[in-house]
């Protein structure tokens, strides 16, 4: 009879392949897994980078010499490709840049000789001129082009208001030494300071300049050295030589507010010019020795005062200062040729090159803010400025910042307003608060329930019970959380406003009541206890702590009116305590049940996976259940307890349409649990699909992200190096 040769030895080459199929498989995925985080971490990283860069200033766009005799005005359109000049004897050009023209597109002469000259706001471009007889004429350059099949074509054009020549602001006898304008939506208004040493301030509807309003000041200003007017009218500057006084417009009435040193009492601080910053809330000082200064109204004690916020210290050799069109930064021009950028907020040095030989005449910005055009020597220059993200820098981000109206330095989150002089507040210092607070209050409610849950089921339970119990905690994991948030926003936070005595209650008189259950259960006589098999005790306790919650939601008013006076809301106001219907407390509820499964089911396997010998060893020494659970068990289990309560955590903060729905998404730093909060990821599922593509708003989101990402990682590397410390030590056990 043959036999068939057998041999341990021999190699299934079929098992071979399949196991390096296999294990080629797995090591592929791990390492796609790796490098599609890496690839994330590196796309967010590049998306972020460009807000930290330096602007850029190019010049050479454009170059154009003019014949056009001593400029009083320059300003540039939004391409860099046209100028607008208006000479000291009234001609106002239009000038077209690189086209190598020896004349201008258009020229024209105003209707009076100019003696005295006076520009409004950048933004607005207006500008006034006044002859020898004291009549005004106000008007402004437009830069309009029109798109046709042969392409963009300019269109020049000045534009005067209806106010025209037929304006006389002071009789002849009278001669004017300073003008300033300002032009509203609905308004001029014009202020002199005269020969006789008086300022007067002149205003009339732009509709029906028949309605006039003329105001001169009782007592003379003895060589006024800078009048400025905010475009609102509202707010007078008088400076005399560092002294400023600030007058505010009362009804038909100015008044003297205040008188303030701009140089703080120091000599060497003496005040060369003061400028309005874009937006006209900021005052912006410059120094003879190159410092720069700036100052807005705040409010305190019922009173607004001229305050000083921030400084910069800047070159003595400054020579003016050109406030930005539209945001809160300014260029600064040197004897030298150099040019420095700052913006005000975030206290950013944006640009700093030497772009001339020497400094500039005049300077002007284009509307978009993207070309900066000068004159000097004849020639009008047009740089290209790449100035994408001044807003931002490490203080604006993380750092109180003091705010145009604001009382103090604040954190501030605010990306959009309906003002249009609103300037975005980009402090992350709130939502970042808003999403500890908010993973805080959610591990406090779901830590304690998931560990002492999973500790309960894994090692008392009944494994009849436990085969129930344990998928049904683990379903729970399946539930949408925009389901939660729903639920927690419109359901369960009135439910906790109208019971707010009774929850209180509850968070008291639910552990206790489960311990004095367990006291009464185990002062039982033994017969009785050995009729109910062990593990099956959680249904004798849960319809207690069903009544007892019953009891205590149904005395929720009587309670109200036994310590709160009868209103718990009005009594925490007394109080200084803030509440809102959707806060902390809502969310803590809704975010811990939801982080729940996660703690519960990675805690239980872990508990559940301690050998039976090793409690059985425990047991057979003399230990009781509960010191072999402490010392044996617990210890054991520790590595996968820790690394269940940091993906609880990591859930926790990551969690979006929760806190979404059942926050008032208020973004305040106070950790009272009454209160909402605002948190990273609710902000960038909220502002993101709205936010401008490149756009500062846009990358600080992606920041927000890549902070979550950085966080997740830090927390997910610190479990392992913890459970892997823990292992090792109780691997003994």
């Amino acid at each position: 009879m043959a036999q068939a040769e057998f041999s341990l030895k021999e190699r299934d080459q079929k098992r071979i392949i399949k196991d390096r199929l296999v294990r080629l498989a797995v090591t592929g995925g791990g390492v796609s897994v790796l490098g599609a985080l890496i690839l994330i971490f590196i796309y967010l990283v590049l998306v972020v980078l460009p807000l930290f860069s330096d602007a850029k200033l190019e010049t050479g766009y454009a170059s154009q010499p003019i014949n056009t005799p001593a400029p009083k005005m320059l300003a540039v359109d939004d391409y860099g490709e046209h100028a607008f000049v208006l000479s000291a004897q009234g001609k106002a050009e239009f000038w077209s840049l690189n086209h190598e023209r020896s004349q201008p597109l258009w020229r024209g002469s105003l209707p009076l000789e100019p003696v005295q000259f006076a520009a409004g706001m950048a933004d607005t471009r207006w500008f006034a001129v006044t002859d020898a007889a004291n009549r005004v004429y106000i008007a402004r350059p437009h830069f309009t082009n029109t798109v046709s099949a042969q392409g963009r074509l300019f269109i020049p054009k000045l534009e005067a208001l209806s106010l025209g020549t037929d304006w006389p602001l002071l009789p002849e006898s009278i001669h004017i030494q300073q003008l300033a304008l300002a032009v509203s939506d609905s308004t001029v208004f014009l202020a002199t300071y005269q020969s006789d040493n008086q300022v007067s301030v002149h205003w009339a509807e732009r509709g029906n300049p028949a309605i006039r309003h003329d105001f001169t000041f009782a007592a003379p200003f003895d060589q006024l050295d800078e009048i400025k007017l905010t475009p609102d009218g509202r707010t007078l500057y008088l400076r005399t030589g560092s002294e400023l006084a600030v007058a505010v417009r009362d009804g038909l009435n100015y008044r003297v507010r205040e008188v303030i040193d701009l140089s703080q009492g120091q000599a060497d601080h003496a005040v060369s010019a003061i400028y309005l910053l874009s937006g006209s809330y900021s005052l912006l000082v410059s120094h003879q020795d190159g410092l720069v200064t700036q100052w807005f109204d705040v409010l305190r004690d019922g009173e607004r005062r001229l305050t000083q916020i921030r400084d910069f210290k800047l070159a003595e050799q400054l020579r003016f200062i050109l406030p930005d069109t539209y945001s809160k930064g300014f260029y600064s021009f040197y004897q030298n040729g150099t040019v420095q950028s700052h913006y005000t907020t975030s206290d950013k040095l944006v640009v700093f090159a030497r772009a001339y030989q020497q400094v500039p005449k005049l300077a002007a910005m284009s509307s978009n803010e993207r070309y900066l055009a000068t004159y000097d020597r004849g020639t009008i220059s047009v740089a290209e400025v790449d100035n994408g993200y001044p807003e931002v820098s490490f203080s604006s981000l993380w750092q109180k910042v003091w705010y145009e109206s604001y009382p103090e330095p604040q954190y501030v989150w605010q990306s959009t307003s309906a003002s249009d002089d609103f300037e975005a507040k980009f402090s992350l210092v709130p939502i970042a608060f808003g999403t500890f607070k908010a993973a805080l209050y959610a591990m406090l409610f779901a830590v304690p329930i998931a560990v002492l849950g999973a500790i309960y089921t894994a090692y008392f339970m009944a494994p009849k019970m436990r085969r129930v119990v344990k998928p049904s905690i683990e379903l729970m994991e399946a539930l949408p959380t925009v389901i939660i948030g729903f639920l927690a926003g419109l359901w369960f936070a009135p439910i906790v406003e109208n019971n707010l005595s009774a929850i209180a209650a509850l968070v008291l008189f639910l552990p206790l009541s489960a311990v004095l259950i367990g006291l009464v259960w185990s002062s039982l006589p033994k017969t009785w206890l050995r009729r109910i098999a062990g593990g099956w005790h959680a249904l004798i306790l849960i319809p207690v702590l069903l009544v007892v919650s019953v009891v205590i939601l149904s005395y929720s008013t009587d309670i109200e009116r036994w310590l709160f006076g009868g209103d718990v809301q009005v009594f925490l106001a007394q109080h200084g305590i803030d509440f809102d219907q959707r806060n902390a407390l809502v969310v803590g509820f809704a975010m811990g049940f939801a982080v729940i499964p996660t703690i519960f089911t990675i805690a239980e396997d872990a508990i559940f996976s301690v050998p039976k010998h090793l409690s059985d060893g425990s047991l057979a020494l003399g230990a009781t259940p509960w010191q072999t659970l402490i010392h044996v068990v617990l210890l054991t289990a520790s590595p996968g307890i820790f690394s269940a309560m940091m993906m609880g955590l990591g859930r926790a903060v990551g969690e979006t349409m929760i806190v979404l729905m059942a926050t008032g998404n208020t973004p305040i730093l106070d950790w009272n649990i009454l209160e909402g909060m605002r948190t990273l990821s609710a902000t960038i599922a909220v502002e993101l699909p709205e936010s401008e593509v490149g756009s500062s708003h846009f990358r600080i989101l992606f920041l927000a992200a890549l902070l979550l990402f950085m966080f997740t990682f830090a927390v997910n590397s610190l479990a392992e190096w913890v459970r892997q410390r823990l292992r090792a030590k109780y691997r003994s056990l």
